[in-house]
């Protein structure tokens, strides 16, 4: 494995368990990361079993490649580096007759916070990026200086659930009308000067929400998550099963909504005493509850302490 690219995969055991590996299955890991689940299905594969792992991280990439050829197996895998906006057309140029599991483990991964120039971390000095995948152009450093007050104060009230959203936007534009905000730290401290004084130590550090909103206005992470989500589960074979992974509540919301709604699809309006549109449902929820990590694990990875898994199955009709 890549040495620079060190992430741990959350709920592993359970991912694996849920996904019921079959050995001639072909399956799709979403978010590969460091190849960590990756790795953990191929080695269950037999000779007719297919795994396709993609991330739009390219270190990612060559971390699962380099992981891969590692692991024991008789199936085959193809690593790309794409989004998995595009499950369908991956599917279609690869497995056309469907997979029998896709998995989606989102957020941002543990090399990502850890390189420092990857500018995700609030604790590290760094220029204020925040890209997924490199080759895109928006970066945080142009919502921070471009973006106006409302809608800045939008975005980090919406996906960081920052109460005080207002103020930290209006302390951004403040500043940066002296000179542009050019790295994490900067930021930090703007906004951790915003905060008032009573709740600026308590807990976790202020600049948590914001960097999380940022992070997802620049990667259009939940935008994605919402069109993929649907998306992919309809792309599953009977008794194909899809996994996700989500690491804090606006991702699970959709999740949540998304799986509910492929398992009751009527869209009958609630006064109605009967359906009468017969919509048939193709999916079943498997976890009515989300499974949630031991405390050994988050002993082990504190990472995966916020992390709740979901899966739902394709039925047969």
């Amino acid at each position: 494995m890549n040495e620079s690219f060190k992430h741990e995969s959350v709920l592993p055991d359970e991912t694996i368990k849920h996904l019921n590996i079959k050995k001639d299955g072909k399956y799709i890991d979403c978010t590969a990361g460091g190849g960590g689940h990756s790795s953990m299905i191929l080695s269950q594969l037999g000779k007719k079993g297919l795994l396709i792992a993609i991330d739009r991280d390219a270190d990612a990439v060559k971390a699962t490649i380099k992981r891969l050829e590692k692991v024991k197996t008789n199936g085959k895998y193809i690593v790309l580096k794409d989004n998995f906006l595009n499950i369908d057309k991956i599917i279609e140029e690869n497995v056309p007759e469907g997979v029998d599991g896709i998995l989606m483990d989102l957020g941002v991964s543990s090399h990502q916070l850890d390189r420092a120039e990857r500018g995700f971390s609030y604790h590290e000095d760094a220029p204020l990026d925040m890209r997924m995948d490199t080759e895109e152009t928006k970066t945080a450093y142009q919502v921070v200086n471009n973006y106006t007050k409302e809608k800045l104060a939008l975005v980090i009230g919406r996906y960081g659930e920052e109460k005080y959203a207002g103020r930290i936007a209006s302390a951004i534009i403040h500043k940066r009308k002296e000179t542009p905000i050019k790295t994490t730290t900067e930021l930090a401290e703007i906004i951790k000067a915003a905060y008032p004084p009573k709740d600026r130590f308590k807990g976790k550090h202020p600049a948590r929400k914001t960097f999380q909103a940022l992070r997802i206005e620049v990667n259009k992470e939940l935008e994605i998550l919402e069109k993929a989500v649907t998306k992919a589960a309809n792309l599953l074979k009977p008794e194909g099963r899809l996994a996700v992974i989500s690491f804090h509540s606006l991702e699970d919301r959709i999740v949540k909504v998304a799986f509910s709604t492929l398992e009751k699809p009527c869209i009958c309006p609630p006064y109605f005493p009967v359906c009468v549109c017969k919509r048939v449902s193709r999916h079943k929820i498997i976890s009515k509850k989300p499974i949630l990590p031991t405390s050994e694990e988050i002993d082990n990875n504190r990472r995966s302490r916020s992390s709740k898994l979901r899966i739902i199955e394709c039925i047969k009709t």
